[in-house]
């Protein structure tokens, strides 16, 4: 089938029966009606809908090479610059109606699958099995659009429990190979959006063992539907709030995170993309350049999240008559700087890609890298300039039912702005504290610290992306006038 609408979203996540936990208690009603879910669920299927506008058909979409129907563009592989320019208005779209604060929006899991699908060459020449597997799932989740989430991130004491090929490890394993496919048990983390999804992408690196030339139980790759047998979703605290006015981002945007646990799992053959080769993990990531076409994707909700702030903190300033005051304009302007620094490195790392030997398109990494450097210390500025805007009016803000009681004209009254109603100023102040002061602001603000890796991670990626490095060196050592054996 093509492209699907928002019902048909909504109607394929209530048909799953996973294995779901929250709070203790089994979830046994259709996720589209349980609070912690039907807020995020509403804004996707928003989304959906709008890639089947009329208007947005060429902006959105593009024709199968196999099927010729309409298929999701986040699945293009771009072949030339003007094509991972088209993918990236596709995705501002999208990004227009979240705000940047979906870090699993479908694109970013499309755009994941869409760069290991650039690398079924280099599968396939290792085994044609994996390649052809590979191709074949990419093709399965294009035609059908399918929604995607990941695991990747193993608990501590998984990574930490002894070598992978120890029966005590806790490690997430192969446990036993049969005809039809691998059995696979272990827990991982941090599955955003994992019960709101169709299928999940489970790519770990792979846990130490001991001796060389084994087959490594712990590196593998694969895709299933998340509920199979043996799956468990355990789910942390939601955020999520049904009233718009009063959790005006929670009510929208909550994205659960979920630990999922598989306990003898069969993985169907056709569903691995790698087993037992530990440097295949490396070699997926590297030779399809995921963090170069997910970076590019991430950057583009970086600058839609940058524009929410700007907006907010115009509105906020204004709502306290602080907008022409020299010190909310010196700060502000950072965040103006910032954001024109954002779109410079994403124009910098459209036109300073380069060309696969498959002929793909890939976009320049070191400034989508500079970019995940530099985001979340800007995140985190912002918010902070939130707070110190809002003052003491980021804490008391009554419920918008309170404007429905008895005590609606003292409100009205006392809680008026300059030239704003009390009810409209004390919807800003409420979407404040949402970034400000709440726990949905403050897992958005740890979520953004660590989305592509810690601090130390991403560094390492700059340093390993940038090439000149040598040459710059070398300028000091020729301006000093020292010779190559000192140099060394």
């Amino acid at each position: 089938m093509p492209i699907k609408n928002g019902k048909q979203y909504i109607e394929r996540i209530n048909r799953k029966r996973i294995r779901l936990w929250y709070n203790g208690e089994r979830v046994n009603v259709p996720l589209s009606e349980h609070p912690a879910f039907r807020g995020l669920i509403r804004t996707q299927a928003a989304m959906y809908d709008k890639q089947c506008e009329d208007d947005l058909r060429d902006v959105m979409t593009y024709v199968s090479p196999t099927t010729e129907e309409r298929v999701g563009l986040s699945f293009l592989p771009p072949t030339t610059p003007e094509e991972l320019v088209r993918r990236r208005r596709m995705s501002e779209i999208w990004a227009g109606l979240h705000h940047g604060f979906l870090g699993r929006s479908p694109d970013y899991m499309n755009t994941a699958l869409m760069s290991f699908y650039t690398a079924a060459s280099m599968m396939e020449a290792v085994a044609p099995e994996y390649g052809q597997n590979l191709r074949t799932y990419y093709e399965y989740c294009r035609e059908n659009d399918i929604t995607l989430s990941h695991a990747f991130v193993q608990p501590m004491i998984s990574k930490m429990s002894g070598p992978v090929d120890h029966d005590e490890s806790l490690a997430a394993k192969v446990v036993e190979i049969l005809p039809e496919g691998l059995v696979v048990s272990g827990a991982f983390l941090m599955a955003t959006q994992g019960p709101t999804c169709e299928e999940i992408l489970v790519l770990p690196t792979p846990s130490f063992m001991l001796g060389d030339g084994k087959v490594n139980p712990s590196a593998f790759a694969f895709a299933v539907p998340n509920d199979l047998e043996g799956m468990t979703f355990i789910c942390r605290e939601s955020h999520a709030f049904d009233s718009s006015y009063d959790h005006p981002l929670s009510s929208r945007f909550e994205e659960m995170d979920t630990m999922v646990i598989f306990d003898r799992v069969l993985v169907p053959r056709d569903r691995v993309f790698f087993f037992g080769e530990e440097d295949l993990c490396d070699r997926l990531f590297h030779e399809g350049h995921f963090h170069a076409y997910a970076g590019h994707q991430i950057l583009t909700r970086y600058i839609a999240k940058t524009e929410f702030f700007l907006g907010l903190l115009q509105a906020l300033a204004m709502e306290q008559n602080a907008d022409g005051e020299p010190s909310f304009l010196h700060s502000i302007a950072k965040i103006m700087a910032m954001l024109e620094n954002l779109k410079a490195l994403r124009m910098a790392a459209e036109t300073g890609g380069t060309f696969t030997a498959s002929g793909y398109y890939v976009p320049a990494l070191a400034p989508l890298t500079a970019a995940g450097i530099q985001f979340p210390d800007l995140h985190e500025e912002a918010l902070k300039m939130i707070r110190t805007i809002s003052a003491s009016q980021l804490i008391m803000n009554p419920f918008g039912a309170d404007f429905n009681s008895e005590n609606q004209a003292y409100l009205d009254t006392y809680l008026q702005g300059i030239s704003s109603l009390a009810k409209d100023r004390i919807a800003l102040f409420r979407l404040a504290w949402e970034l400000g002061g709440s726990a949905f602001g403050g897992r958005q603000n740890q979520f953004e610290r660590f989305f592509f890796g810690n601090g130390k991670t991403i560094a390492s990626r700059m340093y390993g992306c940038y090439e000149s490095l040598e040459q710059y060196k070398s300028r000091i050592y020729q301006f000093l006038g020292l010779s190559e054996k000192h140099e060394k």
